[in-house]
């Protein structure tokens, strides 16, 4: 990697491109150059600079319609994207922005100025990145607290999956699904704080090691807490042990008092640890599952709405639950 930034050019004339790239390569930039959108959208995809220098008026598809497409990939979204055009007009100002650019440089532009914006947007991406990893670091984690506490790779997935499906039957919005679907792999991620003797304890827990054992919803929202995109997590890692009539915990809330997506999430956590087999028990049929969570929700355990949408949904499918992300369907085992 380049010691200042690594930069992609993309403009239809030759000169222009290297113009830029001479500009920028003795200030320690490695200077990446297109002449097309197509290819600027290939090398974006592949190499991920820290920033995008883009011009808009190119024939056949132009800097607008490359911007768009740069948005809406998740691999190049973040990246930082300045327009640089002789169009001086609002509307192709407005444009740029709803296409998603994220500053403009008018030609002809000054060298000082190009290199300071070019320096300050490398640095905003490297923030970037650093989130971006801090959040990879604790989807390992997570990881490596399922294969610890549940002897398979495959819980996570299956919660995550299950979450967003029911989700998507509540008609809930992408903000909420993406936080269930983080939720199926961070939800306890707390446990990671539990001794192995208490977590493997093949008996019942005592007082004192039923204590501990809770402790790790507190854990997990520590650990996740510091992440800023992680916020809307952070109720479902805390509240998804809760029950309606206040028995749960770490709080003992009631009713309504837990939080929704929490409430969305507990349903499809117990009808996993239902159907999944474990040492002292093997998987129940997911028929079974749905008889005792609608008889735990007359208990007064779970929100009734939520258990009825879930096992509707289940039963309309012939409990085969649509992999609406990935295509085809997948038995629930």
């Amino acid at each position: 990697m380049a010691k200042s930034g690594r930069v992609l050019v993309v403009d239809d004339q030759p000169a222009n491109t290297e113009a830029l790239a001479q500009a920028l390569g003795p200030l320690g930039y490695e200077v990446w150059q297109a002449l097309d959108g197509p290819t600027a959208l290939l090398l974006a995809k592949e190499r991920l600079p820290d920033v995008i220098l883009l011009d808009l008026l190119m024939p056949g598809m132009d800097g607008f319609e490359v911007c768009q497409k740069l948005k809406e990939e998740p691999e190049t979204r973040l990246l930082p994207v300045v327009v640089l055009t002789g169009l001086d007009s609002r509307e192709a100002r407005l444009k740029a922005l709803e296409a998603g650019a994220t500053d403009f440089l008018a030609k002809p532009f000054d060298l000082v100025e190009l290199e300071v914006r070019v320096r300050n947007l490398v640095h905003y991406r490297r923030l970037i990145q650093d989130l971006d990893d801090a959040e990879r670091m604790l989807f390992a984690v997570a990881r490596a607290v399922e294969a610890r506490d549940e002897g398979t790779g495959e819980h996570c997935d299956r919660l995550s999956h299950l979450a967003v499906w029911l989700g998507q039957k509540l008609g809930l919005n992408e903000d909420d699904l993406k936080a269930l679907r983080r939720a199926g792999y961070l939800h306890d991620i707390g446990k990671i704080g539990i001794p192995d003797a208490i977590l493997h304890k093949p008996g019942p827990l005592t007082p004192e090691e039923w204590k501990i054992m809770r402790s790790h919803v507190d854990i997990g929202v520590g650990i996740c807490a510091p992440l800023r995109t992680l916020q809307p997590v952070l109720p479902i890692i805390r509240h998804h042990h809760e029950r309606r009539d206040g028995s749960g915990y770490p709080d003992g809330l009631k009713g309504d008092e837990i939080p929704f997506l929490a409430r969305v999430f507990q349903v499809v956590d117990v009808f996993d640890a239902l159907t999944s087999s474990r040492p002292y028990r093997k998987a129940l049929p997911p028929q079974e599952a749905v008889r005792i969570l609608r008889e735990e929700t007359a208990r007064g355990y779970w929100d009734p709405h939520i258990v009825e949408v879930f096992a509707r949904s289940l039963e309309e499918a012939g409990y085969q639950v649509p992999t609406l992300a990935l295509g085809g369907n997948r038995k629930v085992e």
